[in-house]
This record gives structure tokens, C-alpha cells and sequence, in this order.
């Protein structure tokens, strides 16, 4: 009997570091799909996303064998980086990694304010993450600091400070790996001395791309759609009630669940049978905007869940996930900002050393179909100048080809990633305009996108 029990203790404690080992590996296959999916790389090397991912899982397995550590290691960056919600990560990997990759998640909002004031948001959000989020963290900074740091020196020191103010918050992650982060902030921080510029460097391009007047398009665009333009009715019943009174209702993707006689959880997966009490979820913070919130405020929370709701006089009412977007006032309101996008171009074009031929930097067929416009239009006594003959993609080709423009424009860190966001742009147009699904296939695109509009909308406060 007593042998019989070793060997059962023995296949359960195989059995258990199988299942260990399996969510690892699922982790990091998801993880690399996912990144993989959008076309992420690592900024400055172009090196594949998960050799990121890797060099951080690797330094947390070094300090401990906990499964879920290791696979939130490898998906800590999969909520704000791809269409992957933190509700997809409990699905598939179980609410304790779940917890792990919503604590490593970004909590603050570019209408939070600058940086500094983002920063500080996110700081107090990891100060109080679990210990083993805070692992997690610090095995991020570490491989974040060298990269960066050796790279762009410029920013560098800007990350520096900010690695500086997390570690005073991430007293709670493993003591091998914060002396570690310690040390390596020390390196960085010798070699990265107060910047002078020399003489003749470059200045750092300038933060506001558009044009003052598109700006304050864009700040409109901003105010003029709000959540409840776009939200549906949300249905709701009793925590007591049985969820077979939702039986018969059309298939929606949420029920509200009144507790005390107030909306302050949901149901989105409803069993044969029980009470909502058993099957309901709270409604976290991050998921709750109120009616007049932008679509930039849906967006982001968007990116974050599988669904937001919406208060009206302090209570919730209604509901809005992805597939709201498709309709009619999403659409218009993200084509509006890209035609201020393609505007903004055209006018930097029309702004750029007149001794310079843009011309030649399209191809001949391109600009064959440019001139055949031109020459079709004054036909018809519409005279036009070429510039506005030609397409996006033209315009694109041009931007791209300027030295400081892709940056300020698409955000890119490198020439190759301001071209992938400049295709990701033209795409995200080209689905707009042909009524296709913009939310399967583009959805990176619109959160970037809405993140862009709300840095230009303050600019133009």
C-alpha cells in the first residue's frame, strides 16, 4: 500500500510539473503569435518581439520555478501591444496569470495628462502589484534599460529617471533581481552624463506634427463623439434572479447584474442554470467611463477588456465592446482624423524646400496616374496641382522619404517601424472606405491611432 502511494505521489508530482511546463510553453507560443500578429519588433535592433519576451522570462526562471510568473513574463506586454484583452488571458491561462499580466498593464491614459503625470499613474498602480508581478516588472526594466540605453542615449537618460522612481515602488519583487535592476541603472546612469549637443547635431525632431488649425480639428473630433454615440443598452437583473429569466432575450454580449440595486457587475457567459450571483464579474474601474467620455476613452479601455460600460447620472446603462465600433459614427469619426492626417501630409509636402523634386521619389507608374488625373481634371476645367492628384500612398511614399517627418508623424523609433505604421495607416484607411471590418484585422491600428489624436488634442489646448 505504502508503495503504491509513492508511486501515485510520484506520477501527480510528474503530472503537476507537465501541466507546469505546458503553460509555459503555451504562454510563450501565444505570446510570440500574438506580438508576431501585428508585426511588432523590438525597436531599435528589429529583432522579433520575443527575444524581448524571452531575456525576460528567462531572467524571472532564474529566480523562481512558479509557472505563472514565468508565463506572465512572456505575455506581459500583450495587452497594450496587440488586439489580446486581459479577459482573453484568464480564458486561456487561468485567473492567476490573468491577475500577473493586469497588474504589469499600463493603467493610465494619454487625457491623463504628459508623461510625467502617466508615469506616475502607472508607478502607483505597480507599487501595489503582488510580489510576483513585481518580479516580473524588474526583469522588464532590465532588459527595457540596456536596450534603450544603448541605443538612444537621448532617451536614455529619460529612462533612467523613470527606472529610478519604479524601483523605490518595487520593494515587494525578488531581491536577486532588484539588486540587479539596481545595479544596472547605476551603469546606465554613469555612462549616460548630462547631455550638451554639439555643434551641428540635430535637434530632436518636434513633438507636434500637424499643423495648428488640423490640430484643432483633431481636439474637435475629440469632443464632438462621446461613448453614448456608440453604446448599447445594457439589460439587467437581480443578483438573486435566476439566469434562466435571461433565457429568451436576444444574444447580446453582456447582462448587467444589480446587486443592492445597482449595476456593479455583468455576466457575459451564462450557464444552463444558478443564480447571476454565481456567474457575475465585477465591473473593474478601467471598464467604467461615463456617457460624454471620447472615443479615445473607449478605445483605450477597449484595449484593455472585452467590454466597457457607460454611466449616465452615476449609474450604468449601457454597454460597448469592439464590434460597436463597425458602425456608422465610429467609422466617420476615424476617417475624419485620418483625412486631418492626409491634410497634415499634404501640407508638409507643399511646405518642403521647393529646390527639392518630390517627384522623383515616386515611382514612374505612380506618378503617371498622378499626371493622368491632372490632365483628366483640367479637361474638365477643374486645373489642380499635382500634388493634390495624388493618393495616400503617394503621399505616404514622400513623408517617408523626408528624414525627421516619419517620426513625428507615425511616432516610429527607427525608419523600418515608421514605415510599418505608415502601411498599418493605409490599410486602416483602405478598410474604412471599402465598409470592411476594421476590428478583426486593424484593431492595433485604431488604438495607436486613438493614441496619437489625444497627444495632438493636447498639443492643441
Amino acid at each position: 500500500m505504502a508503495d503504491g502511494d509513492t508511486g501515485s505521489e510520484g506520477k501527480a508530482v510528474m503530472d503537476g510539473r507537465a501541466e507546469a511546463a505546458g503553460l509555459v510553453e503555451c504562454a510563450r507560443q501565444f505570446a510570440s503569435a500574438a506580438h508576431g500578429a501585428v508585426g511588432q519588433l523590438r525597436k531599435y535592433s528589429g529583432q522579433p518581439y520575443e527575444e524581448h519576451l524571452g531575456r525576460v522570462a528567462a531572467m524571472v526562471a532564474g529566480v523562481t520555478d512558479d509557472p505563472e510568473v514565468i508565463a506572465a513574463a512572456w505575455l506581459h506586454d500583450v495587452v497594450e501591444d496587440t488586439p489580446v484583452t486581459i479577459e482573453e488571458i484568464e480564458r486561456r491561462f487561468g485567473p492567476g496569470v490573468r491577475e500577473l499580466v493586469d497588474a504589469l498593464t499600463d493603467v493610465s491614459r494619454p487625457q491623463h495628462g504628459n508623461r510625467a503625470a502617466r508615469k506616475a499613474l502607472d508607478r502607483e498602480h505597480l507599487a501595489k502589484a503582488p510580489p510576483r508581478a513585481q518580479t516580473v516588472k524588474l526583469a522588464d526594466l532590465i532588459d527595457n534599460c540596456n536596450d534603450i540605453c544603448k541605443h538612444n542615449p537621448r532617451f536614455g537618460r529619460v529612462f533612467v529617471r523613470e527606472m529610478a522612481a519604479l524601483l523605490d515602488v518595487l520593494t515587494a519583487g525578488d531581491e536577486t533581481l532588484r539588486k540587479r535592476a539596481r545595479k544596472t541603472l547605476e551603469k546606465w546612469s554613469a555612462r549616460l552624463a548630462p547631455h550638451k549637443p554639439a555643434a551641428g547635431e540635430p535637434a530632436a525632431p518636434p513633438r507636434a506634427s500637424l499643423p495648428a488649425h488640423l490640430r484643432r480639428a483633431v481636439r474637435m473630433f475629440t469632443r464632438g463623439f462621446s461613448a453614448q454615440d456608440i453604446a448599447e443598452p445594457l439589460r439587467s437583473f437581480d443578483a438573486e434572479s435566476p439566469v434562466a429569466a435571461a433565457r429568451e432575450l436576444p444574444g447580446c454580449p453582456a447582462l448587467g447584474v444589480r446587486v443592492a440595486g445597482r449595476v456593479t457587475a455583468y455576466a457575459s457567459r451564462l450557464p444552463g442554470s444558478g443564480a447571476f450571483a454565481e456567474v457575475m464579474r465585477p465591473i473593474e474601474p478601467t471598464q467604467l467611463l461615463d456617457a460624454d467620455a471620447s472615443l479615445v476613452d473607449v478605445i483605450t479601455a477597449l484595449t484593455r477588456h472585452d467590454l466597457c460600460f457607460v454611466r449616465l447620472h452615476g449609474e450604468v446603462v449601457a454597454y460597448v465592446s469592439r464590434q460597436e465600433l463597425q458602425g456608422p459614427v465610429a467609422r466617420m469619426w476615424l476617417f475624419g482624423i485620418i483625412t486631418s492626417f492626409e491634410l497634415a501630409m499634404t501640407e508638409m509636402i507643399r511646405s518642403l524646400d521647393p529646390a527639392l523634386d518630390w517627384t522623383g521619389m515616386l515611382t514612374p507608374a505612380r506618378l503617371h496616374k498622378a499626371k493622368a488625373l491632372q490632365e483628366a481634371r483640367a479637361a474638365l476645367g477643374r486645373t489642380a496641382p499635382l500634388l493634390d492628384c495624388l493618393q495616400l500612398s503617394d503621399k505616404l511614399r514622400i513623408v517617408l522619404a523626408v528624414d525627421t517627418q516619419p517620426r513625428t508623424i507615425f511616432r516610429g523609433n527607427s525608419k523600418a517601424e515608421s514605415q510599418r505604421r505608415a502601411r498599418d495607416f493605409e490599410d486602416l484607411r483602405n478598410s474604412l472606405a471599402h465598409a470592411q471590418d476594421i476590428v478583426s484585422h486593424d484593431w492595433t491600428q485604431i488604438a495607436r491611432l486613438a493614441r496619437r489624436v489625444e497627444e495632438l488634442a493636447n498639443d492643441a489646448n
